[in-house]
């Protein structure tokens, strides 16, 4: 799936946080943003996806085939992890409990956790408590997936695990991804462009 953002304009009061901004993504491209902080990197994600609105503008996509990985894995913290995958399946989506399980259990299997599946996000390394946070967001099989800043909260141990997984991703599917990052040797070797805030 493709995202066109067509003359995008926010403000925060009197701080402009971008203006006139336009970005065509193509569908089955790695797009890395970068720049300092307080550029709108994030608030640019958020627009995207629907969690933050915009003054004017307009971006074409269907938000309903996104998923995000967020900064602090914003994971429930009193349920096991495989639960964490499997709930918003089984409330949002409907999806038939024992599916459910099945698919989130291959998920696990495919950021090397499967062996977490009865744990709870506590007992987990940050590193780990992301890895299962990509799982969630891919367990609704996006067709774009957005990823604000997914090591900034991680040690450089921890980081290399995350973006292990996220270029296993790349070379593994055809999905779309944006990646919010400071990253910046490992957003060379992954993306197929990068764009400068």
């Amino acid at each position: 799936m493709s995202i066109k953002v067509k003359n995008l304009n926010k403000k925060f009061g009197n701080n402009v946080i971008f203006k006139d901004l336009n970005i065509h993504i193509e569908k089955g491209e790695v797009v890395s943003i970068i720049g300092p902080s307080g550029k709108g990197k994030s608030t640019f994600l958020r627009c995207v996806i629907g969690l933050e609105n915009f003054d004017s503008g307009e971006i074409l996509c269907n938000r309903k085939k996104m998923g995000m990985v967020f900064q602090n894995f914003n994971l429930f913290p009193n349920k096991t992890v495989i639960q964490n995958i499997m709930e918003p399946l089984v409330l949002v989506d409907k999806l038939d409990k024992s599916l459910a399980k099945e698919r989130a259990f291959s998920l696990l299997k495919k950021v090397g956790l499967e062996d977490k599946c009865n744990t709870y996000p506590k007992y987990l390394s940050g590193g780990q408590q992301q890895r299962v946070a990509i799982a969630r967001a891919l367990a609704k099989e996006p067709e774009v997936l957005l990823f604000d800043e997914p090591t900034s909260a991680l040690d450089p141990l921890m980081t290399e695990e995350v973006l292990k997984v996220i270029e296993n991703l790349k070379n593994t599917t055809s999905m779309t991804m944006v990646i919010v990052s400071h990253e910046i040797e490992f957003v060379k070797k992954v993306s197929t462009r990068i764009i400068e805030f």
